[in-house]
């Protein structure tokens, strides 16, 4: 466990705390990785090629737009379930969900029409953790 991390569940949960941006962002293909677009929030690669994700603004005209939702619990690494819970409960309404883990937080891109009631799910989430 890192210092100042969370593995419990029920705390992780608890003290989630999500917060929306209020930016869409866009997964968009790299054709040459020595291009980052200095925007970009994450890069990802995997066998197929290189993606990031960018504001909106900055990715091709037409691109889905999905909303960032950040957990603002600092959630170990090694933590077990936060992920299975969280998406779990986006499925479970049918909200798609893409999960980001970054070293501090866990960063959820949702459909940007469904951003309201994903946040209002995982407050609602976070408050029944509390009981």
């Amino acid at each position: 466990m890192k210092p100042g991390s969370v593995t419990d569940l029920k705390a992780m949960i608890s003290g989630m705390a999500p917060t929306l941006s209020d930016t869409p962002y866009c997964f968009q293909p790299l054709s040459d990785t020595r291009f980052i677009p200095d925007t970009a929030f994450a890069l990802i690669r995997e066998a197929e090629g290189a993606a990031c994700i960018l504001p909106h603004t900055a990715a091709a005209t037409g691109a889905a737009q999905f909303a960032q939702i950040t957990l603002n619990v600092h959630s170990d690494l090694e933590a077990v379930g936060l992920t299975a819970a969280v998406s779990g409960a986006l499925a479970a309404s049918g909200i798609a969900c893409n999960v980001v883990a970054g070293l501090h937080h866990d960063h959820l891109f949702v459909p940007w029409d469904k951003r309201g009631e994903a946040l209002d799910l995982l407050e609602r989430l976070s408050r029944e953790a509390h009981r």
